[in-house]
């Protein structure tokens, strides 16, 4: 790995901090956010946006470790080796590096937030849990795009990143099940527009 500016090291080691810095105290800045908002929201929607801030900052951070532990090491091991040719010779740059990590980092997080999605969308009821079991083989095409876009083109990788997200579908379907309004409630735009 090579530095190719005089201040690449040193910014390198203050924009890493940044980015630990606020992933560390997200926790404490989705706190204060809460506090100034709570004022505004009833009882029951304070509790809501409790559970569904927790549940959003989890999958975040199962995206994150999804990233650091399996995609990262694997995706750095295959793009740093790739070769077109003999002749050529990679020399990895110190700001390549971070700025690939923390891209696919925070596309890993955000690619986590699948159950959220869903449920937001189930509960406006423009999904619900048939269609999105009927459109399973789809769903599992269209995953393995996106796990092949996000990841170098080795099989090994498109496998290790479409198994979490194929299951974060399934969970999505249980979630939109649990949110869908019962036979004799009306709830959603589906029900308002019967």
């Amino acid at each position: 790995m090579i530095a190719t500016d005089l201040s690449s090291q040193f910014m390198t080691h203050i924009s890493t901090a940044i980015y630990l810095g606020l992933l560390g105290a997200s926790p404490y800045i989705l706190y204060e956010l809460f506090r100034f908002i709570s004022p505004a929201l009833y009882e029951n929607e304070r509790k809501y946006s409790i559970q569904v801030a927790g549940i959003v900052y989890a999958l975040f951070i199962l995206g994150v470790l999804m990233s650091y532990f399996v995609l990262f090491p694997i995706s750095f091991r295959f793009l740093g080796t790739y070769s077109v040719s003999a002749k050529v010779v990679s020399n990895i740059t110190l700001d390549s590096y971070i700025s690939t990590f923390v891209s696919l980092t925070l596309v890993m997080g955000l690619v986590f937030q699948l159950p959220v999605i869903a449920f937001f969308i189930g509960k406006l009821g423009f999904i619900t849990s048939e269609m999105l079991s009927q459109y399973r083989k789809h769903a599992l095409i269209i995953i393995m795009l996106v796990a092949a876009i996000i990841t170098p083109p080795d099989v090994m990788t498109l496998v290790l990143v479409t198994i979490p997200l194929y299951l974060l579908y399934e969970i999505s379907i249980r979630v939109v099940a649990f949110v869908e309004p019962s036979d004799g409630d009306n709830g959603g735009i589906a029900g308002k527009t019967a």
